[in-house]
């Protein structure tokens, strides 16, 4: 057993309950033992991005944006195949417009992740207990429902998403199962095993299905008949972040990302990698956060590959041959927001960035809010986002707060509460906000 092996072993156990319920920030490594702490300075032992600060040479650079416009879709997971949706149009005074109830919301440990998707004018969303249901998008009314949990199953599954594609709905579950239904009427069209659950949404390119599983494989299928097509293995992880990333596509190329750090191009026709490459830690100063896992999804914009690991590592690659064109010690969980010449995205800190799209270079950075309690540093707060829609950033929070930040500045623009927690990030169809909620009630804004 190699050194790196053992090791993940011996850590599986210690942080495995940590990681189920997707908050390493909240979990309780010492107990509730009330003895007096030990004397001297406390310094945390987390991997920080302490070199995270505005660069001085930028100070005079004026953030230059592309135009809005407006996306008729929000087919799958990241909006497009490439995740690189830039600069979307949304009215720039919003409202709420409608409210869905899309079935189970989080309960317990049991998380709700999957994001909603928009095609052919309707919402698809999956519940908890991988109930698929359909709302028409201009007014929330519901079309549909369909069951795609397997008959005589009673345990609990988690993972999985959807994804719209060649006038078909594709739906990956917990159960190790990739689903075709028919998005006009929620009927089965093809079922198809996987050789485990899946961490994500599945994405669909060139008439091809990938799906990632947990034990970090990426399975290709027709999506006309569901038959599998190749299949790519990475290193299996003992411990891994709750939910996953969904392949992203351009030029027949599939960037996967796995829970061990890899970061595979694997070419859609057969599988075989082009390239790859690692977003382990640089410095490992402690188990959680040390973990590699790439949760958010990558971005391929103008033959570059952005990625971002866990674990403080954030990369720019070439699409053709995997080169590193620069490599920053900036960790998220998650996508990237890649619009003009920069790229904005939240980090481990609970940090809003921009970094300049050549060099990753910072240009501003506003602190969010991190604790609850912020006097007593207790309940951590996490945000998901950014999107940019109508020269804002948008973004949502476990508190239920929808924020709006200036993409040119970094500036508070405004607030406005949910409700409930938010823990997945907004979307924009047709000039149409969306936030689900961890109630698992679905909202639209216009």
């Amino acid at each position: 057993m190699s050194r790196v092996a053992g090791t993940r072993r011996r850590l599986a156990g210690a942080i495995g309950t940590c990681l189920a319920l997707g908050l390493l920030a909240g979990c309780g490594w010492m107990g509730d033992d009330d003895k007096p702490p030990l004397p001297g300075e406390r310094i945390s032992v987390m991997l920080v991005d302490q070199d995270l600060e505005p660069d001085p040479q930028l100070s005079d650079l004026q953030v230059r944006l592309p135009p809005p416009y407006i996306n008729p879709d929000w087919p799958q997971a990241g909006g497009s195949t490439t995740h690189a949706m830039h600069h979307l149009m949304v009215a720039e005074q919003l409202s709420r417009a409608w409210t869905a109830s899309i079935g189970s919301g989080t309960s317990g440990r049991r998380r709700l992740l999957t994001l909603p998707i928009v095609a052919e004018g309707k919402v698809f969303t999956m519940d908890l207990d991988f109930e698929i249901r359909a709302f028409e998008l201009k007014t929330g009314r519901q079309l549909w429902a369909f069951e795609a949990e397997p008959p005589g199953r009673d345990t609990d599954a988690f993972g999985g998403g959807l994804a719209y594609g060649g006038g078909k709905l594709f739906v990956g579950t917990g159960f190790a199962e990739l689903l075709a239904i028919d998005p006009s009427a929620g009927k089965e069209l093809w079922r198809s095993r996987l050789p485990a659950p899946m961490r994500g949404a599945p994405t669909i390119a060139l008439g091809v299905v990938l799906a990632i599983t947990v034990d970090n494989q990426t399975t290709a299928f027709d999506a006309q008949t569901g038959e599998r097509s190749w299949n790519h293995t990475g290193f299996a992880e003992t411990a891994g972040l709750l939910g996953g990333a969904s392949p992203a596509v351009l030029s027949g190329i599939a960037i996967a990302p796995y829970s061990s750090g890899e970061v595979f191009a694997l070419r859609l026709n057969n599988g075989r990698p082009a390239w790859s490459d690692n977003l382990t830690a640089v410095r490992r100063a402690d188990a959680v956060s040390s973990l590699a896992d790439i949760r958010a999804l990558p971005v391929i914009d103008r033959d570059v590959v952005f990625a971002i690991s866990h674990a403080s590592r954030m990369v720019a690659l070439d699409l053709r041959t995997g080169t590193r064109l620069w490599d920053r010690n900036i960790g998220g969980l998650h996508m990237p927001w890649v619009a003009g010449e920069y790229i904005f995205l939240v980090n481990n800190q609970q940090q809003v960035l921009a970094i300049t799209r050549r060099g990753g270079r910072v240009k501003w950075i506003t602190q969010l809010r991190q604790w609850e309690d912020e006097e007593d540093r207790t309940d951590p707060v996490t945000w998901v986002g950014p999107i940019l829609a109508g020269d804002r950033l948008i973004l949502g929070s476990s508190l239920g707060d929808i924020l709006s930040v200036s993409p040119y500045t970094g500036q508070v623009l405004g607030k406005v509460d949910a409700g409930d927690g938010v823990r997945i990030s907004p979307i924009v169809a047709d000039g149409t906000l969306l936030i689900l909620t961890d109630s698992g009630t679905l909202q639209a804004y216009r």
